[in-house]
């Protein structure tokens, strides 16, 4: 079985927001970390090494018993993204495990001290352009 997390359907899903939204507009979609995917072996928790390359990250087969793949945007190339179907990148907030996260886990493959150190998740809020 194939679990697919988040596909490559942004490609899809921001031209159709661009479309719906009017002039001014605004988008707002959560997505995971960048690190994460950087830092996450092919099994376990995330770890503070890097593991995998951030170039051509885009598509990431993991070898655990979920025999999942995901999809995933570096931030250069979801601003691409994004001002090609015209929106302008507002604002990029970086999620932290607030002060009583409990561990071990605070997130499936993120410990809570993990997350107090650096994003386990990022808001993304673009405006469409006018």
């Amino acid at each position: 079985m194939t679990v697919v997390v988040v596909t490559q359907s942004c490609q899809l899903w921001i031209p159709e927001a661009a479309r719906l939204l009017r002039p001014d507009g605004r988008l707002v979609f959560l997505t995971i970390s960048t690190l994460v995917y950087l830092c996450s072996p092919d099994e376990g928790l995330v770890g503070g090494a890097l593991r995998r390359p951030q170039f051509g990250m885009s598509r990431i087969k993991w070898s655990d018993e979920s025999d999942g793949t995901e999809y995933h945007l570096s931030h250069g190339d979801w601003i691409r993204l994004l001002r090609a179907n015209g929106f302008d990148v507002e604002n990029l907030i970086e999620v932290q495990a607030p002060a009583d996260a409990k561990s071990p886990v605070y997130y499936d493959s993120v410990t809570a001290e993990w997350g107090r150190q650096w994003p386990a998740e990022e808001i993304w809020v673009a405006r469409k352009r006018s």
